[in-house]
C-alpha cells in the first residue's frame, strides 16, 4: 500500500501513464482516413503530473504506448509526448484497403539526409512505387528497406503509367510517385499522372520536400517580391530567345533550370535579351561542389568560361525581374539617343531595353509615339 513522500514520484508516474492512455484512447476514435495522429506536445505534459517525473519516465510511457496497433508515441523535449504516423506494418495494411492513394513524394536533390521521415515511411509502406527511372531509384529504395514493386513512369510513357496507377488504386493498392530528384510534376513527369488519378476519382496526397527552384531561390538574395518559375527553356536558340523576350517585361524574378551542355548558350541568350540585370547561378545544389554565385548578367558568360568546372552539374538560373523605375528615366533617354542616330524603332527599343533593363514593349510604344 502506498503512502508517504517517497511514494509521490510513483504516484505521479502512474497518473501520467493513465492520463496519456486516456488521451490516446480519446484520440483513437477520431483518427482520420490516413490512420495518422498528431497530438501537440503541450497537450500531454507528463511533467505536470509530478515535478520529479524524468525524461526517462516519459520515454518509458512512450514505449508502452508505441505498442498500440494504430499509432505510436515518441517522447518530446519538455517531458511531453507527441503522436506520429503508424508503424510500417500497420501502415501497409491501411494502404491496401479502402484508403488507397497516390502519394506524391519528393526525393533528395543530392543529399539523402534531406529525405523527410514521412517520405521514408510512405516509401517503406506502399506496395507500389512509380519511378521516373527505376534503375536510378532502386538504390534509394534498397537503402530504405522498401519492399515495394516498381513501375516506370517517365515522360515517354506517362499516359500508360497513369492508366496502370489508376488500376492499382482502384484495386485498393496505394502508389508512391517519385522522380529522379526533387518533386514530381515540377519540370519532371507526374502532372499527367496526377490529373488522371483525379479524373478517375482517386485520392492524391502531396508530401512537402526538396525542390531545386525554391532551394536555390531562398539563397539567391534577389529582392523581388515575386518570382516566376519557368523550368527548362527550349533547346533551340531561336525558340529560346523568343521565349525569353516574352518574359522581358515581367516584374518578378525569373527561375530557370538548365543542363550543363546548354548553360553557356542559355546565359548568352539571357544577356542578349535582358541586358543589365542580376543573375544568380546555382549548381550542384546540396552536393559536395554546390555553388551559388551572384553577378551582373553581362559578366556571367565570362565567369562560366573562366573555369570548366563551373559548367558542370545541373543548374538553376535566377534572374532579377524587370525594373519599372528604369522605364521613366534612363530607358527613355537612351531610346531617344538611339532614335536620333537613325536606328529603326524596333531595334532602338530592343537595344535601349538591353542597356537599361527597362521594358522593351514600353519603350517600343514610346518610340512609336515619339515618331508619330
Amino acid at each position: 500500500m502506498l503512502g508517504g513522500e517517497d511514494d509521490a514520484p510513483l504516484l505521479g508516474r502512474r497518473d501520467a501513464g493513465r492520463r496519456a492512455a486516456e488521451i490516446a484512447a480519446a484520440a483513437q476514435a477520431h483518427l482520420d482516413e490516413n490512420q495518422c495522429l498528431a497530438v501537440a506536445a503541450d497537450q500531454v505534459d507528463l511533467a505536470t503530473a509530478h515535478p520529479e517525473i524524468t525524461h526517462h519516465d516519459a520515454q518509458a510511457v512512450a514505449l508502452q504506448m508505441a505498442c498500440r496497433p494504430v499509432f505510436g508515441f515518441a517522447a518530446a523535449g519538455g517531458g511531453g509526448i507527441v503522436g506520429f504516423c503508424s508503424h510500417a506494418q500497420t501502415m501497409t495494411e491501411s494502404m491496401t484497403q479502402e484508403c488507397a492513394a497516390l502519394y506524391v513524394v519528393p526525393t533528395p536533390l543530392g543529399n539523402l539526409a534531406d529525405l523527410t521521415r514521412r517520405a521514408e515511411e510512405i516509401l517503406r509502406s506502399v506496395p507500389w512505387v512509380a519511378a521516373e527511372d527505376t534503375r536510378h531509384s532502386g538504390p534509394l529504395l534498397k537503402q530504405l528497406g522498401a519492399r515495394a514493386r516498381t513501375l516506370p513512369a517517365h515522360q515517354h510513357n506517362e499516359n500508360e503509367a497513369a492508366a496502370r496507377i489508376v488500376e492499382k488504386l482502384q484495386a485498393g493498392e496505394s502508389v508512391a510517385l517519385i522522380s529522379d530528384a526533387g518533386t514530381p510534376g515540377i519540370s519532371d513527369p507526374g502532372a499527367r499522372i496526377v490529373a488522371a488519378v483525379r479524373e478517375a476519382g482517386g485520392r492524391v496526397v502531396p508530401l512537402p520536400g526538396p525542390c531545386a527552384a525554391t532551394t536555390a531561390l531562398s539563397a539567391s538574395g534577389l529582392l523581388d517580391e515575386h518570382f516566376l518559375f519557368y523550368g527548362f527553356l527550349p533547346a533551340k536558340s531561336g525558340q529560346r530567345r523568343q521565349a525569353l523576350e516574352a518574359l522581358s517585361d515581367i516584374p518578378a524574378a525569373l527561375v530557370f533550370y538548365e543542363a550543363p551542355h546548354r548553360v553557356l548558350d542559355t546565359v548568352a541568350d539571357l544577356a542578349s535579351v535582358f541586358g543589365q540585370r542580376t543573375l544568380v547561378i546555382g549548381r550542384e545544389l546540396t552536393k559536395l561542389f554546390e555553388t551559388i554565385h551572384s553577378l551582373p548578367l553581362p559578366e556571367a558568360l565570362d565567369w562560366l568560361k573562366a573555369d570548366p568546372n563551373r559548367q558542370r552539374g545541373e543548374f538553376v538560373l535566377m534572374l532579377s525581374g524587370a525594373s519599372g523605375e528604369a522605364d521613366s528615366g534612363e530607358g527613355e533617354r537612351v531610346l531617344k539617343l538611339l532614335l536620333a542616330d537613325g536606328l529603326p524603332t524596333k531595334q532602338a527599343a530592343k537595344l535601349a531595353a538591353s542597356i537599361t533593363g527597362a521594358s522593351k514593349n514600353a519603350l517600343y510604344d514610346l518610340a512609336l509615339s515619339l515618331k508619330g
